[in-house]
């Protein structure tokens, strides 16, 4: 003889409505006499539920027990703080839920590493199919192009005023070279203030 309903949603930390809903939809079956067999119930939960869905007391344990086995398994110390916020913003930025990622003490569950890892794949696959479609461009190549057609356009500026002195001085009576001075002391103040802009390619 089984568990009642309502004393197998307190074993897994669940409530009792949750039971119900997964019996009603086939996740768990009962006994014969309508009672749930714990163990049985668990591992079809468990089987038929994605792991960053899971709630309740049974989820966290599994969680914990998961990240305690991955670290006794790889000999590490417990994932910090820092990492989790890194999974939960890899996760975040999916649109999947980042909710209950950590355990205690700030671990993160070997089953969000691990989606997150999948994550980032599919991200680095779609900008590589993207770069390959030509939507996106490397940045350090569009860096490099930007601030070469700055220097040529600062340097198309600089020779204009030797350029244009003479004409200009011959409009207004003026000595050329003395005209040529005062452009290239303007000309150098407008550029140093054009290159107070900031190209920010992100």
């Amino acid at each position: 003889m089984g568990l009642s309903r309502r004393a197998y949603a307190a074993l897994r930390g669940v409530h009792e409505s949750a039971v119900r809903k997964a019996i009603a939809t086939g996740r768990i079956t009962t006994e014969a006499d309508g009672t749930i067999d714990a163990a049985k119930a668990d591992a079809m939960w468990d089987a038929s539920t994605d792991p960053a869905k899971q709630r309740g007391a049974h989820a966290r344990d599994l969680g914990r027990g998961t990240a305690a086995a991955t670290r006794i398994v790889a000999g590490t110390k417990a994932v910090p703080r820092q990492a989790f916020a890194a999974v939960a913003e890899t996760l975040t930025e999916a649109g999947a839920d980042p909710g209950a990622a950590a355990g205690d003490g700030g671990e993160v569950s070997f089953v969000k590493a691990r989606m997150a890892n999948e994550v980032l794949k599919a991200q680095t696959a779609r900008v590589r199919l993207q770069k390959m479609k030509g939507e996106v461009v490397d940045r350090a190549r569009a860096t490099a192009m930007v601030f070469d057609l700055a220097r040529r356009e600062r340097d198309a500026w600089l020779n204009w005023p030797p350029r244009v002195a003479a004409d200009i001085a011959a409009e207004l009576g003026a000595e050329p070279h003395a005209v040529e001075q005062v452009l290239m002391r303007y000309l150098r103040r407008h550029l140093a203030e054009m290159s107070e802009v900031k190209v920010e390619l992100r």
